[in-house]
């Protein structure tokens, strides 16, 4: 397993929550009446926890003195077509050499990866099997702040079936950007309790639709957990499910958002953008002549504020397209013409 992966789990696993379930008038009896309507989340909750699945994985690790050693993952995924396609994270099974894949009526399949999309965190997996359920992915696009979601996951090696949480949309359009690691924008923020193994679970609005698939919590904060909006989610299972990969054009660079304070400590003249980290040798950007610290402010004359503007600028677009790309370097602003690549995997 790479230190990036093994890097990547330790950030999703995150600090241990315990979930208090309190005397009647308690806050976590007044969350369960939403609207004054009880019920509503009980209901929620029958409707869609049929088709979440715990998802066991083994892994053959390497000492440092060579010797193979055998571990084991967690996670969780959502059923969400009747030919047995399950939707979760890139990460839950990255580099597993079994998976094994288990339902709430106890049926376990073994688990067949389809594909995987690690930019976006995101795999598919299926199993084959009769009279599956199956959950609908909702618009994400609809969600408000303040709007009460339902987690459901299997965390923390607890028998007995998946767990059910109870949150808020807390924040929308959030990013999470960490040097090596997938950088995740679009982001659902939630309280709802989110612990290691349930990643890849589904987040789900009080209609019963997945608007959300768990994807991490911050180690060091409480009630901040993440999911990828369903609404991103959509095309990738489509592509994977097509293909087995996500196609996109790129322009060969690994980039971080340019902020104030980074542009400030960096003395660059310019407040945001693309900042680039290095830029894939041969790739387009290194033949077009983009170079480490070139700062990317847009694409075709259209603004570019972030890397997920940048990429969404370049998705935009068809591998083979030329594109004129506004550069900034020390204190001059370059033309730079680059043609489009396939993304490498």
């Amino acid at each position: 397993m790479s230190k990036n992966l093994r890097r990547y789990r330790a950030v999703l696993a995150g600090a241990l929550a315990v979930a208090l379930v309190g005397a009647p008038g308690s806050p976590g009896e007044a969350r369960s009446h939403v609207g004054g309507r009880p019920g509503v989340v009980p209901a929620v909750v029958a409707r869609i926890l049929p088709a979440v699945v715990s998802i066991t994985t083994r892994q053959v690790e390497e000492t440092e003195g060579g010797e193979p050693v055998t571990s084991r993952g967690l996670g969780s995924g959502i059923i969400v077509d009747r030919r047995g396609y399950i939707l979760t994270n890139s990460h839950v099974v990255e580099g597993a050499e079994e998976i094994t894949v288990t339902l709430p009526d106890e049926r376990s399949f073994p688990g067949r990866l389809v594909g995987a999309d690690r930019l976006n965190d995101l795999a598919v997996l299926q199993i084959k099997g009769a009279r599956l359920p199956v959950a609908e992915l909702g618009d994400s696009a609809r969600l408000r702040v303040g709007e009460t979601l339902v987690a459901i996951g299997s965390p923390l090696w607890i028998e007995g079936g998946p767990t059910v949480t109870i949150g808020v949309v807390s924040a929308l359009g959030r990013s999470m950007e960490e040097p090596g690691l997938p950088r995740l924008h679009n982001l659902i923020q939630t309280d709802a309790a989110i612990n290691p193994g349930n990643s890849g679970g589904p987040l789900v609005n009080l209609a019963g639709e997945v608007v959300g698939i768990n994807t991490a919590v911050i180690p060091s904060a409480h009630g901040i957990g993440f999911a990828i909006s369903a609404n991103t989610a959509k095309p990738v299972l489509r592509q994977l499910i097509e293909g087995g990969r996500v196609v996109r054009p790129s322009i060969g660079v690994d980039a971080m958002s340019l902020t104030p304070q980074r542009a400030r400590a960096n003395r660059l003249p310019v407040e945001r953008g693309a900042m680039v980290v290095k830029a894939e040798l041969g790739g387009p950007a290194d033949v077009a002549g983009i170079q480490p610290g070139d700062v990317i402010t847009g694409v075709e004359g259209d603004a570019v504020k972030d890397v997920h503007q940048l990429h969404e600028a370049l998705w935009r677009r068809r591998v083979g397209t030329p594109v004129l790309l506004t550069v900034h370097r020390g204190g001059e602003t370059l033309f730079l013409r680059a043609v489009l690549g396939p993304e490498q995997p």
